[in-house]
């Protein structure tokens, strides 16, 4: 009885898992298709390693990670943290040690959490800390022991070396905050790079600086009034 509660709920995670990924990725047909893809692969294996790694079996733990990484071309350092549902979109993804990942993360291929000089670190934390729900596009970099909040967003080929505030998205070498309507922005943005010209950072940059020259005319109207208000009761 125990041993099929246990199925049962190993099955209803799996099942989980599979369904989230489903939700941030149009291509599969079935969620048991993703079963093929080797980010499913590559986290599975790192729950191995992780245990063992944890259990102080370092050698063992290298092994299970040196297979995966042979397999999925997925490099997840033993020691590193992972939340629920990480979803690994194609491989070529290294993950550093002291990595610290939050629950719903998505990582696209060719994207590295790196780490600094162990010196620079706060007790030995040499990588990043990643939030729940972050996007982590292609190509992208975040390096040394900083924070990424939850819900952030890191465009394609960004190098982050500094925190991240929850919900925002940086882009560029290196990377820098850009304005998103929070209102109309969706709650997946695939690749983390809003494409459509509503998130244009052209255009959005524009629009604050009406918004800043409307303010400022209004506070400037406000002025003269109570100005004219002023000399008017002194005569």
């Amino acid at each position: 009885m125990l041993n099929r509660m246990k199925a049962r709920l190993m099955f209803g995670t799996l099942t989980s898992y599979l369904s989230s990924i489903r939700a941030r990725d149009p291509a599969p047909r079935s969620r048991w298709e993703i079963l093929t893809y080797p980010g499913v692969w590559a986290v599975g294996f790192h729950r191995v390693a992780h245990a063992l790694y944890r259990a102080d079996l370092f050698l063992l733990a290298r092994m299970v990670n040196h297979f995966s990484r042979f397999l999925t071309a997925i490099d997840i350092h033993p020691g590193a943290r992972v939340g629920r549902n990480l979803f690994i979109d194609h491989g070529f993804v290294v993950i550093g040690e002291t990595s610290e990942i939050g629950d719903d993360v998505t990582i696209y291929q060719g994207a590295t959490l790196g780490g600094t000089n162990p010196t620079s670190g706060v007790g030995g934390k040499r990588h990043p800390t990643v939030g729940n729900g972050v996007v982590i596009s292609l190509g992208a970099a975040v390096l040394g022991p900083i924070n990424v909040g939850d819900g952030a967003k890191v465009g394609a080929n960004a190098v982050v070396t500094k925190d991240v505030p929850a919900g925002a998205t940086v882009v560029g070498i290196p990377a820098k905050p850009i304005p998103v309507l929070v209102k109309d922005a969706p709650a997946f943005v695939p690749y983390g790079t809003p494409c459509s010209e509503k998130f244009d950072p052209v255009t959005q940059r524009y629009e604050i600086l009406k918004c800043e020259l409307e303010s400022l005319r209004a506070r400037l109207d406000a002025y003269e009034a109570e100005t004219r208000k002023s000399g008017g009761e002194a005569a």
